[in-house]
Formats: structure tokens, C-alpha cells, sequence
């Protein structure tokens, strides 16, 4: 699914990455780990195609990425990725229901196709009473569903997701973890999670530990 094979990069004189090395499996959970500063959120933005590697080779779903220019390379992570923030990310003046629909407008697809799919998700993930709220009209823990909803709605082949548990409360947090093994049992969805909440890590399948731009476990 994943293969990311000695990926470097640097700001100015700061070496971020080192030759990081590591492979994801269609249908896992993997956690990437490690103190403020280790470069993991590096990392998921460079293997989420939002940030340029300096030096290395990655492919997903078979695809080389070098090989994409910058058009191919965005109808690429809007197709194949999903992604779901800390911060959730949600556009304020749009409903749930709109802001699921975003990619999938993005991706050119059917309107109707796209809401009947948006109103599917967000009923799975037991949000149908909120479908025409704001964000601001939301708890935490619903803007993260909603968040997760919008990253399923052009079936992807992987989710990203970095510190998605950060401004949830411990309740909230347990749910999100509940919620990640159900998508992986029920749709054999891939996560590539990274994380400071070591019993997140521990649900996962595999953990990949990242110290001053190295991995030193995984």
C-alpha cells in the first residue's frame, strides 16, 4: 500500500528527516511516534503528498509519485488519500453534510452520487441528527467525525491523520479509537495515524517510533 524508502528532508540547516524508512499494508493501523520536534508530522505531509521529500522514493496503491506532475499529483491525494487534522479543519459557514460533499465535488463527481454517499457516512458514523449543523453547532468529538466522514467520501485508499485525538476530551478520545478499529473491520480501511497518545499507538497494528529524524523501532 505504502513503501517509503529513505526519505530526507531539511529546512535550511535543519536536517528534519534522515532516511526514514517504512511500509504500510492495506487494511492496517500503523502509529507513528515520537517527541515534539521528531518530524512525524513531516513525515504524514510528505507521504500525504502535501509536502516535497528531498531525497527517497515513495509509492502508494502502486504509484510512484515522482513520477506525477503537480496536477496529477493533487487528482492523486484527492482520489487516493483522506485526511483528517487535529484542528478538524471544517469550513465554518458550511453544514456537515456540505462539508463532507467538499472532495467529492472536488473530484468531479455526481452531485447527487456525492450526497447520497455524504448522508450514508454521516449516518454510519451515527451523526444524522447533526447533518445540517455549522461547525461551530458541534461538539469536538462530532467535528472529528464529521472530519473522518469528509476523509472517507472518495473511498480511499488511506487515511492520514495527524494528532486526530489532540483536542478531544478522554471519552471522545476512546470513541475515536473504537471508531478507527470499526472502518478497519468493517471496510478494511488503512490509517497511517501520528500520534503523542501512546494507548492510540497501542491499537494499532504496527508502531513506528521516531527520534531526531530517525526511526529507531518499526
Amino acid at each position: 500500500m505504502i513503501l517509503a524508502e529513505n526519505i530526507t528532508k531539511s529546512y535550511g540547516k535543519i536536517d528534519v528527516l534522515k532516511g526514514i524508512n517504512i511500509e504500510v499494508k492495506k487494511g492496517e493501523i500503523v502509529s507513528i511516534v515520537g517527541s515534539s520536534g521528531a518530524g512525524k508530522t513531516t513525515l504524514l505531509q510528505i507521504l500525504g503528498t502535501l509536502t516535497r521529500k528531498d531525497k527517497g522514493n515513495i509509492i502508494i496503491n502502486n504509484t510512484n509519485l515522482d513520477a506525477l506532475s503537480e496536477k496529477q499529483l493533487a487528482r492523486f491525494r484527492n482520489l487516493n488519500l483522506g485526511f483528517v487534522f487535529q484542528f478538524h479543519h471544517l469550513l465554518p459557514e458550511f453544514t456537515a453534510l456540505e462539508n463532507v460533499c467538499i472532495p467529492g465535488f472536488i473530484a468531479g463527481k455526481s452531485k447527487t452520487q456525492v450526497i447520497e454517499r455524504a448522508k450514508e457516512l454521516i449516518n454510519h458514523l451515527n451523526m444524522s441528527e447533526r447533518l445540517n449543523h455549522k461547525p461551530a453547532e458541534l461538539s469536538g468529538g462530532e467535528k472529528q467525525r464529521i472530519a473522518i466522514a469528509r476523509a472517507l467520501i472518495n473511498e480511499p485508499e488511506v487515511i492520514l491523520a495527524d494528532e486526530p485525538s489532540g483536542n478531544l476530551d478522554s471519552q471522545n478520545t476512546k470513541e475515536l479509537y473504537e471508531l478507527i478499529t470499526k472502518l478497519r473491520a468493517e471496510f478494511n480501511q488503512t490509517f497511517v495515524v501520528v500520534t503523542h497518545n501512546i494507548k492510540l499507538a497501542e491499537v494499532s497494528d504496527k508502531t513506528y517510533i521516531i527520534n531526531d529524524g530517525l526511526i529507531i523501532n518499526g
